[in-house]
Parts: C-alpha cells; sequence; structure tokens
C-alpha cells in the first residue's frame, strides 16, 4: 500500500512540475492545431484554448514564406480573356519562346520564396505532358507538342531557390464541354487504381491507391499524380472555389485528394482547404485585424468544402463565442500586379506602382497572413518589363528596409535580438511591459513584432510602442493582434529609449521578435488639380489601377514625410519657394512643384499649365450623349469621368459657353483611359462672340493615342476672341465610331 502511495505521491510531483513548465513556457494548457469545444466550456475557457491553437509545420512554414508568387499562363494569355469556355483550339496557344529562368530571376530579385503555376485554368487546358489528355501543351505548336512548362519552370526553381507549387482547377470546362468529357458524366464509383497504367509511359515513382471514386475524380487524381511525383518537391498545392460552369451534379472527393496529397507531398500546404484560407478578396485588400484561429461548426479536418471566409472579423473573441471548434487556418492576399490574372497588353493593361506592391506587402505579411502576388507572363513566354522593374523595385525597398534591425544590439531581454525563432520572451502577466536601449540614438519609421505563433499561440489583442523623448514617454504606434508578424508604421522619429506595452491577452504574452527598421522617405509623385470652385491643389498622385481596387491610400499608408513647395512664376520650386498649405486661388498660367521629405530627398519637379476656369461653363449644344457620361463630365475636373457621344460614323462634336468673353490662345483635350474608345485623333476648333457666327481657330491632329492616351495641347495660329468654343471631330483613333472627352482646358 506504502509504495502505491509512493508512485501516487510522485506522478502529483511530476504533474506539478510539468504544469509549472508549461506555465513558464507561457501555457496552461497543451497546445494544438484544432481545439474542440464542449458544451460545458465556459466564454473564459473557450478564450483560453483559443490561445493555445498554434499553425502544423507546414502551415508555419507557409507563413514564414511571406511573399509568394501566382503565374497565371495559357490560352487565356493569347485570347486576351481573362476565363476560357473550353472550347479553344489548343493551337490557339501560340507560343514560341520560353524563359522561365527569366521568371525565376525576377521572383528570386524581389524577394519572394515560393511561386505557383497554374498548370490548368478553369479551361482544362494542361501545361504539362499529361498522361490523361491531349487537351493542352501537347496539341500545340509549342517545340513540336513536346514542350513541357512545369517542367521547365521546376527546373528554373532549382537554379534560384524557389519552393514550387501547382494549381489545379477542379473546374473543368473542356471536361464539360467535350462530348466526349468526363466531368458530370454520371459515372458510377468503382473502386480504381491511382495511377491508372498508360502504355509506354511508365511513372518512376510506384506508390499506387485505391479509390472507390467516378470518372472525373479518377482524372483528377490521376493528374494531380503526376504533378505531385514528375517535378521535384510541391509545397502548395492550390484549389480555387471558382466555377463558371458545373455539370450533372458532379461531387469532388476530396478526402481521396488529401490522402493522395499529404502521401506524395507530405511538405505541401493545401490552399482552399483546412490549412490555407483566401482572405476574401483578390484586391490587396487586407483586414486591420487577422486572426489565424478560426470558428467552425464541425470537425475541420473532416470537411470537404471550406466555406470563403470575407467578413471583416473572423477571429474576435465575440466571433469565437458559439464555435464548435477552433482551427488555426491562415489566409493568403491574393492580387495580380496587372489589372487581371492573366497578360493582355502593355498599352492598356496598367501594372501596380512600386508603392502599391510595397504598401500591400507591409499590410499583409505585417498583418499576419501571406502575400501572393501574381505576375502574368507575356505571349513571349516572359515578363514584361515594366513588371520586372516592379518587382526588382520591391526587392531593393524590402532589403533596405527590413535588412537591418536597428536594434539588434540593444539592452534588454536577449531573446527578443537573436534571431532565432525558438527562443522567446514570456510576460508574467497578460498585460505589461518591457523596455530596451539603443547603443545609440537611431531613427525609426517601423516597428515590427512576431509572437512565438509555433509554440504558444496568438494572444495580444492590443499593444502599443513608445519612445522616451524630452524626458517622458509618447506614444508612437498602437495596433491590435500580432501572431506571425505585426509591422506598424508611424512618421520618423529619433529617439535612443523605447517601450513596449501589451494592453489587452488572451494568455500571458510570449514574443518571439522585436524589431525597428527605417523606411527611407521616398517623395510621391505630385498631381495638380484644379477644382470646380477655381482653387489649385497639389496632392500624391494617386497610381491609376482599374481593376478591384482596394480602396488604400499607399502613399499615406506608408508614412513619408515630406513637404510639398511650389511657384506661380515659371520658376523651379526649391525648398526656399512658397510651402503648400492647401487649395489656393492663383491667375498664375504655370503651376510648378516639388515634394520634398525631411531628409532632403527630393522627387520630381510637376507642372501644369493652367486653363480659364470652368465654374461658369456650360454645354450649349452635343451631338449626342450617352446615359452614363453627360457633357458635364468634359469639365468636371475629375479625368476619370467622361462624356461620350452614342456610335455613328460621323459628325461628332460640342458646343460649350465659357460664360464671358476671352482671348482663346490653346486648348488641351484628355482622352478617356477607361477602355480607350473614342480618342480624337483630327478635328477642329471654331470660337464665336454670339455662338452663331463662327472663326476657325485651326485643324488638329494628336498623333498616338492609343499607344500613349496622355493630354494633348493645341495651340491656336493666333488669339482669337470669344465667349463659345466648338470642337468637332474629323477622326477618330482606330476607326471608333465615338467620340470621348474625359477633360478640356481652355487657355
Amino acid at each position: 500500500m506504502k509504495k502505491h502511495f509512493a508512485v501516487i505521491a510522485l506522478l502529483g510531483i511530476w504533474i506539478q512540475a510539468s504544469y509549472a513548465q508549461n506555465l513558464l513556457k507561457g501555457n496552461s494548457l497543451p497546445i494544438k492545431n484544432t481545439y474542440q469545444i464542449l458544451a460545458s466550456d465556459s466564454p473564459e475557457e473557450l478564450i483560453r484554448k483559443a490561445a493555445h491553437v498554434v499553425p502544423t509545420k507546414n502551415q508555419y512554414d507557409a507563413l514564414k514564406d511571406e511573399f509568394i508568387s501566382f503565374i497565371h499562363f495559357g490560352p487565356n494569355t493569347f485570347t486576351r480573356m481573362e476565363w476560357g469556355n473550353g472550347k479553344e483550339d489548343p493551337r490557339i496557344f501560340d507560343l514560341k519562346n520560353l524563359d522561365t529562368d527569366q521568371w525565376c530571376a525576377s521572383m528570386k530579385a524581389a524577394g519572394m520564396t515560393k511561386v505557383i503555376f497554374t498548370a490548368k485554368h478553369h479551361d482544362g487546358f494542361v501545361l504539362w505532358q499529361s498522361r490523361y489528355t491531349d487537351h493542352g501543351i501537347m496539341s500545340t505548336g509549342f517545340m513540336e507538342g513536346k514542350g513541357d512548362i512545369m517542367k521547365e519552370l521546376a527546373a528554373s526553381c532549382r537554379k534560384y531557390g524557389l519552393k514550387l507549387g501547382v494549381y489545379l482547377s477542379p473546374a473543368d470546362l473542356y471536361q464539360i464541354e467535350n462530348e466526349k468529357g468526363l466531368y458530370g458524366n454520371l459515372s458510377s464509383y468503382t473502386t480504381r487504381t491511382i495511377p491508372r497504367k498508360v502504355e509506354g509511359r511508365p511513372f518512376a515513382n510506384k506508390t499506387s491507391f485505391q479509390f472507390e471514386v467516378d470518372d472525373y475524380n479518377e482524372y483528377f487524381l490521376n493528374q494531380l499524380f503526376e504533378l505531385l511525383t514528375e517535378y521535384g518537391p510541391i509545397h502548395e498545392v492550390w484549389f480555387d472555389g471558382a466555377h463558371p460552369k458545373t455539370k450533372g451534379g458532379q461531387k469532388y472527393n476530396y478526402p481521396a485528394w488529401r490522402e493522395l496529397i499529404h502521401k506524395l507531398a507530405p511538405e505541401a500546404i493545401v490552399f482552399g482547404k483546412e490549412d490555407l484560407r483566401w482572405c476574401g478578396n483578390e484586391a490587396g485588400a487586407t483586414r486591420s485585424t487577422e486572426w489565424n484561429i478560426i470558428p467552425f461548426d464541425s470537425d475541420p479536418h473532416q470537411l470537404a468544402n471550406h466555406k470563403d471566409l470575407t467578413g471583416k472579423d473572423l477571429g474576435s473573441r465575440e466571433k469565437l463565442q458559439g464555435a464548435k471548434f477552433l482551427h488555426y487556418q491562415p489566409a493568403e492576399t491574393n492580387t495580380s500586379i496587372r489589372e487581371g490574372w492573366f497578360y493582355r497588353d502593355d498599352t492598356y493593361q496598367k501594372v501596380r506602382s512600386t508603392d502599391d506592391v510595397f504598401d500591400i506587402y507591409e499590410r499583409s505579411v505585417g498583418g499576419n497572413s501571406i502575400f501572393l502576388l501574381n505576375i502574368p507572363p507575356n505571349r513571349e513566354g516572359r515578363f514584361s518589363p515594366e513588371d520586372v522593374r516592379v518587382l526588382k523595385e520591391i526587392g531593393e525597398r524590402i532589403s533596405e528596409t527590413y535588412g537591418k534591425n536597428l536594434l539588434s544590439l540593444s539592452k534588454g531581454p536577449k531573446e527578443l535580438f537573436d534571431d532565432d525563432p525558438k527562443s522567446s520572451f514570456v510576460f508574467s502577466s497578460q498585460t505589461g511591459e518591457v523596455e530596451f536601449t539603443a547603443k545609440k540614438p537611431i531613427t525609426i519609421n517601423r516597428f515590427m513584432l512576431q509572437e512565438a505563433i509555433q509554440t504558444n499561440g496568438e494572444r495580444i489583442e492590443k499593444h502599443a510602442i513608445d519612445v522616451w523623448l524630452d524626458g517622458k514617454w509618447e506614444e508612437i504606434a498602437v495596433s491590435t493582434n500580432v501572431g506571425y508578424k505585426r509591422i506598424l508604421r508611424f512618421p520618423e522619429v529619433t529617439a535612443q529609449k523605447f517601450r513596449l506595452r501589451i494592453l489587452d491577452s488572451r494568455a500571458l504574452p510570449v514574443i518571439s521578435s522585436l524589431g525597428a527598421y527605417y523606411a527611407v522617405n521616398r517623395p510621391p509623385q505630385l498631381q495638380i488639380n484644379r477644382g470646380t470652385d477655381g482653387k489649385i491643389s497639389i496632392t500624391a498622385k494617386k497610381h491609376e489601377f482599374g481593376w478591384k481596387p482596394h480602396g488604400q491610400d499607399a502613399s499615406k499608408n506608408l508614412k513619408a514625410d515630406y513637404q510639398i513647395f511650389y511657384t506661380v512664376d515659371g520658376t523651379e520650386p526649391t525648398s526656399k519657394s512658397l510651402v503648400y498649405e492647401g487649395g489656393f486661388s492663383s491667375t498664375a498660367k504655370i503651376v510648378k512643384a516639388i515634394a520634398i521629405a525631411k531628409d532632403g530627398l527630393k522627387g520630381a519637379v510637376v507642372e501644369k499649365e493652367i486653363g480659364f476656369s470652368k465654374a461658369d461653363w456650360s454645354v450649349v449644344e452635343l451631338s449626342s450623349f450617352e446615359e452614363k457620361h453627360p457633357g458635364n463630365l468634359m469639365f468636371d475636373e475629375d479625368e476619370k469621368s467622361f462624356w461620350r457621344s452614342r456610335g455613328g460614323k460621323e459628325g461628332h462634336f460640342v458646343v460649350l459657353d465659357l460664360g464671358k468673353m476671352m482671348d482663346i490662345k490653346a486648348f488641351s483635350y484628355t482622352p478617356q483611359t477607361q477602355n480607350g474608345k473614342g480618342m480624337m485623333a483630327k478635328g477642329n476648333i471654331l470660337v464665336s462672340e454670339d455662338g452663331k457666327n463662327w472663326v476657325k481657330g485651326g485643324s488638329f491632329e494628336f498623333g498616338n493615342l492609343i499607344n500613349d492616351p496622355s493630354t494633348r495641347m493645341y495651340r491656336l495660329e493666333k488669339v482669337v476672341r470669344g465667349r463659345f468654343v466648338k470642337l468637332e471631330a474629323t477622326e477618330i483613333a482606330g476607326g471608333d465610331d465615338s467620340l470621348s472627352i474625359a477633360e478640356l482646358d481652355i487657355f
């Protein structure tokens, strides 16, 4: 009996020691990837469980990849469509050259770590030498039908040290539209061996599976087997949830897909299922608070379908209440560098600015998600020069900003600055503060925090950063959760002593890394505008990118610290010129402006010739107009809106009343760039004092509008006095049959 008591006593001591060790590490419960919530769990216990949900190794590795790439390439590249229809002749994929080394060199220069290749998009066209279809690259003229883009890319990834992932669309329009197609053909579920043997095409990998599946699931599993076994290690499998069309009530046997992936590609993370989720948009928009602990109504590991989570709040305390399971599921913030997933052209398809991409990088990677940026190759099999330039600049900016932790030799908890993700600093309570002092004063405008999510989960709900200035603490940044990584951005400050305050947390906060950084203050490109009230404004130019706008102001987000200086006498602006403090009235003919950063770095000088005020302008007569594009939009001081006439062979004109007599010397024409239609290539300008008797001011011609849709100026041969102006088009660029004007100015 005494022996039993001794064993029980020793067991009790071990349990207490283990519990104490857990407390020392910041844990009061075992850590799990998924926690089931019991009916008996109190709200407090639910939050305690949430604080002990952690990523799997593959999920954590995916978060550490941080900045990754998408490659959309296929028939759509040549048809200029976003979605194909599955009926395309494979020969439309008229690829002559391919340079996957250039792709990978560009992505590597950007600081990307992984590329996900669309081996098959919704159209069903395959870009590798599949044994199970002839609807793909094998039926094109590329390399006499023997080309394999997946193979070329895999070799380039190995050469440049990039991980490789694969996008295989479950939707398949070719298998739907083809009369012998397998998708939704109502075939029965029988035992099938994967991979199915094909004469003369044996597999080096001898693994095989048996699944109860129908024809399309067998087809899909066979192709998954090819992709996961013949192109080196695959680190991500990307399942798109989009379905342009379905047929026959086709169901996907995801448990079979999952088993095959886990067996053949154990390092692969699976997007669109329990491993990774969509951020909820394709614009590069991010949530201000992105929790990766997500509530589920049933076990996420057993689900065949995972819902798209698009709400603003996914993981707050309130959202977790009522959950049956809590599961770790990181988000990928996916968007494209171009307006669209596939390449169309280098003229109308705009490319994101470096500022915009860098802003998305800091908001996504620095907001507890993964940044997935699409770069579509062009019809020459290369990334276009503008895309390459932006990627290079992004890599340089990331490196120069985050390449050196300015607090690396600071006094403070050594676990925060040792570059070892396995070491961490555990707070003694759920709120608290920690101070650190640099060896000398440093100038910073970024702070980075990381929680020890692989051992302790996501816990911090609110935190702040302070600096010691003039003998007291000053708060410079405050934010919500941290998770894998939080980047805080603020105007630059110089100090030596800093403090992190944890204001709210779900359990003991555990920090694995902390850093201070400096992003160079790059003065933005400016734009000069005049409002309908006649006042002139000078602001940071907003980059034109019309595809899926994210609603963010990159210039404002990047916290660039600069002043704007301007002149109205034609001289070049300097730091001694007039300081811009808001809209101003001026009779100046030319306004010039420059942005100068706090450290003296200068932006480009921008100038604008100022025409007559449009406050009293009105439309007298139009040849015609479309309902959504009336005539007044051509002088509303907004280049995004425009007048457009209805289609017709000839006779497009506009008559304006300027409100008073003026000496007219010139006019400028700004074409609309929304779709490149209705560009006024040739025409006449006429002037009248009474709107009845007209004097011809001249005939104009604006060349190359389609390739360069910028504002054009025409100066009259001599000054003509009048109150009314008539513009009549005699030729529309590209043979179009309508006329459009985004903005008209009279000088």
